[in-house]
C-alpha cells in the first residue's frame, strides 16, 4: 500500500515546512499549495486521503475552500488553521464540514493526533448505523446524518425525549467513527454530585484533598484517543460549564492538585431531554458553551412519530426475550400502534417484558400490557384503516379494552364505567372483535 497523501494548503513557508516535515516523520507523503485555486486544480486532478489549509490565504477565506470541497471532494478530510482563541471561526468552519480544527501557534501532538484521526478513515471503510433499527423517514434522515458527523471530530449534540435512545446515537456516532477504536466513556452529569465533580473529570493527584490516599485519572483523561459522552448536560453546574469550555477549546486538563496541563485527544458528544435555548435565555446554561457542543445537533425521534417501527422494534425486543411478534394478539398490536409512549423505547421495552413475564407460553393479549390511559392516541393511529369509520372503530375499541382492565373483565362494571347498558356493551365487544 502506497504512502497517504495529503495536501497543505498555506501562503507561508515556514508553517509549509513545520507541517510537511511533521507528515514526512508519520510516512505521508505533502504536496503544497499556497493559494486557493491551486488547490481546488490540486483536488480535481487527484485522490488525496487528507487536506489542512490555513484560513486566510492570498486569494480567499479557507472557509470558501471548505464548502467548495463538500461537493467537489466531499471523501477527503479537511482539517483548518486557525489563529489562537478564534473559537467562532473554527465553529463555523466545523458547521460547514470541516473534518477538525487546529489553532495556532501548532501544538505538535494534537498535530499529529488530528492527522493520524483523519487517516483511520482511509485505512479502514466505516460502518453504517444498522444497530439503529426503522424503517420511518425520521430514522432514514437520523442513519443519513450519523453516517456525515461520525467522520467529523466537531461536538455533536443529541436531543431528544427521554427514552428515545440518545445514548444509543452516541454510541453509533462513536462506533462508526475514526476513534472506534478508543474508549467511549458515557457519564450521566446529572449523578455526579457537585463536591466530587471536579476530581471526576479532571482527575486529581495523591493528598491534593481529604481522601485522596492515590492519583486518579479523570473521565476526560479515561476518554482520551475516544469519545465522551456526556449525557443531561444541562444538569451540569455553571460553574463547571466554564471549566468544560475550556477543555473543549483548549483540550487540557489540569488534575486537582497537578502543576501542569496535560493534553487530551477527546471528542465531545453531549445530550439532554431538555431544551438547552431555553435554559440559556433563563441563564441556566452558558451561551458560549451551547455554541460550542452544539456545532452539530441530531434529534432522535419520539416513538409516536415513527409509525410501523413501533412493530418492528417490539419483534426485536420479544426476540430477544425469548419471544415473536407472532405471539402478540391483533388487539395487543392495534393498542401498541396506538399508544403515545410518554417513555419511548425504554418503555416499550419495559412494557414487553412484563407482557412476557404475565404470559410465558400463550398470545399476548391487550390486556397483558400496561398502559397509562391519558396516552392513548384518539387521533394518530398509526398503521390503522385511513378512513374515518376505521379510526372511530380503533378509538371504540381502546376505550373498551381500557375499560375492561380497569374493572377486570367485568363487564357489568365496565359498560357502567362507559355509560352503556351491558348489551349495549356485549354487543360492541363481538362486533368489535375484542378477545
Amino acid at each position: 500500500m502506497s504512502n497517504p497523501l495529503a495536501l497543505v494548503i498555506d501562503d507561508e513557508p515556514d508553517i509549509c515546512e513545520l507541517l510537511t516535515l511533521t507528515l514526512g516523520r508519520m510516512n505521508v507523503d505533502t504536496t503544497v499549495s499556497q493559494d486557493i485555486a491551486s488547490a481546488k486544480r490540486e483536488l480535481s486532478a487527484r485522490p488525496f486521503d487528507l487536506c489542512l489549509t490555513d484560513m486566510r490565504l492570498p486569494d480567499g477565506d479557507g472557509l470558501e475552500l471548505v464548502e467548495w470541497m463538500q461537493s467537489n471532494a466531499s471523501g477527503v478530510p479537511v482539517a483548518v488553521i486557525t489563529a489562537h482563541g478564534n473559537i467562532e471561526t473554527a465553529v463555523q468552519a466545523l458547521k460547514l464540514g470541516a473534518f477538525d480544527f487546529i489553532s495556532k501557534p501548532l501544538d505538535l501532538q494534537n498535530l499529529r493526533n488530528v492527522i493520524e484521526s483523519a487517516l483511520k478513515l482511509r485505512e479502514r471503510p466505516l460502518d453504517d448505523s444498522s444497530g439503529l433499527l426503522g424503517n420511518s423517514k425520521p430514522m432514514h434522515e437520523l442513519r443519513d446524518l450519523i453516517g456525515k458527523v461520525a467522520r467529523s471530530q466537531a461536538p455533536v449534540h443529541i436531543t431528544g425525549e427521554s427514552g428515545t435512545g440518545k445514548e444509543l446515537v452516541a454510541r453509533l456516532v462513536h462506533n462508526t467513527g475514526p476513534r472506534k477504536d478508543g474508549p467511549f466513556v458515557p457519564v450521566n452529569c446529572g449523578a455526579i454530585p457537585g463536591e466530587l465533580m471536579e476530581s471526576e473529570f479532571f482527575g486529581h493527584r495523591k493528598g491534593s484533598f481529604t481522601g485522596a490516599v492515590n492519583d486518579k485519572a479523570g473521565l476526560l483523561q479515561t476518554a482520551s484517543g475516544g469519545t465522551l459522552f456526556l449525557d443531561e448536560i444541562a444538569d451540569l453546574p455553571l460553574s463547571m460549564q466554564v471549566k468544560l469550555l475550556r477543555v473543549i477549546q483548549e483540550q487540557t486538563v489540569r488534575p486537582i492538585g497537578a502543576e501542569r496541563e496535560e493534553t487530551v485527544n477527546v471528542r465531545i458528544l453531549s445530550a439532554t431531554h431538555k431544551h438547552l435555548a431555553e435554559q440559556v435565555r433563563a441563564g441556566e446554561f452558558r451561551e458560549d458553551l451551547f455554541y460550542r457542543i452544539n456545532v452539530i445537533e441530531l434529534n432522535v425521534p419520539a416513538l409516536r412519530d415513527r409509525g410501523d417501527d413501533i412493530l418492528l422494534l417490539a419483534g426485536s425486543i420479544l426476540e430477544k426475550l425469548g419471544s415473536s411478534l407472532e405471539k402478540l394478539t391483533e388487539n395487543a398490536k392495534s393498542m401498541l400502534l396506538c399508544y403515545r409512549y410518554p417513555g419511548n423505547v425504554r418503555e416499550l421495552e419495559n412494557m414487553l417484558e412484563r407482557a412476557v413475564t404475565l404470559s410465558p407460553a400463550g398470545e399476548i393479549h391487550a390486556s397483558d400490557l400496561h398502559f397509562q390511559d391519558h396516552t392513548v392516541d384518539s387521533v394518530n393511529v398509526s398503521g390503522q384503516s385511513s378512513n374515518l369509520g376505521g379510526q372511530i372503530e380503533d378509538v371504540e375499541r381502546l376505550a373498551i379494552i381500557s375499560a375492561l382492565e380497569k374493572t377486570r373483565y367485568n363487564k357489568t362494571a365496565a359498560a357502567r364505567l362507559l355509560g352503556l347498558s351491558f348489551r349495549q356493551l356485549r354487543y360492541r365487544i363481538k362486533k368489535l372483535g375484542i378477545d
